[in-house]
């Protein structure tokens, strides 16, 4: 081969490299049920944190779990979750756990803060944030980095239903999980608990609806081990089991 032909070659891949810099890389939707690969995805303004690093999940944004260390660690933290068979929805309805995002619920950062749970988590989460006039609180603009899809999404309040608030471990999840017999006061910490919370795309959250991690995964498959770090710690915080299933996807996230 030429070293013309060489040339030829090399440029393809350059351009690639540039075009994956530039953040234009186009990200499919597979099979949500696939294994994962890993790469460097981030917010545009580079807020988002790790789940490693965001224990208490007031820290921005939900960053992928990357490097063999990190991965490492993540599998760790999922092998501590423990399992049992998830049991029936029997008396589950939304009000068990509150009203939707009380700023009463105690034991929980953010609360009693005087704004709601929805705002303090626009507000937490997004950039270029706008708020109701006379208001520090009521949030009526924003961007916000969904880390589900990889989307950039620009929000307003017009349009509500564009973002919604995802129970990274679902409600109804947690009802069949043992979750029916805990107290009130611990089941409105978990519907209130910014560690369990992530504003996202409302049609991924929609598909979601109470799947565990088996039956649903981010699209973005770049953040499928922090989705599962996160979702791990929610049920060790709670003492919560998940599915034998649910365990072994999260496990395969992150390569265990």
């Amino acid at each position: 081969m030429g070293r013309g032909s060489r040339i030829r070659r090399t440029i393809p891949v350059v351009v690639a490299s540039v075009a994956l810099l530039a953040g234009c890389e186009v990200v499919p939707e597979p099979d949500t049920r696939a294994g994962g690969g890993s790469g460097d995805a981030a917010a545009p303004d580079g807020r988002a944190v790790s789940p490693l690093d965001n224990p208490d999940g007031t820290e921005p944004g939900l960053a992928p779990v990357t490097g063999e260390k990190d991965r490492a660690a993540a599998v760790g933290l999922i092998e501590k979750v423990t399992t049992k068979g998830r049991g029936p929805k029997t008396g589950y309805e939304r009000d068990e756990f509150g009203y939707a995002w009380m700023d009463t619920a105690d034991g929980v950062p953010l609360a009693r803060n005087g704004c709601d749970t929805r705002n303090d988590l626009l507000k937490l989460h997004g950039r270029n944030v706008e708020f109701r006039s006379g208001s520090d609180c009521v949030v009526v603009a924003m961007d916000l980095y969904d880390p589900y899809t990889g989307k950039d999404i620009a929000w307003k309040k017009a349009k509500a239903s564009e973002v919604q608030i995802d129970h990274v471990v679902p409600l109804s999840y947690s009802w069949q999980m043992g979750a029916s017999r805990w107290s009130e006061s611990k089941r409105r910490q978990l519907a209130n608990d910014a560690l369990n919370l992530l504003p996202v795309e409302g049609r991924a959250n929609s598909a979601k609806s109470d799947s565990g991690p088996a039956s649903w995964l981010p699209p973005d498959q770049r953040i499928r081990c922090a989705y599962a770090v996160r979702f791990a710690q929610v049920a060790l915080k709670y003492e919560m089991a998940v599915t034998a299933p649910d365990k072994g996807m999260m496990l395969k996230q992150c390569g265990g």
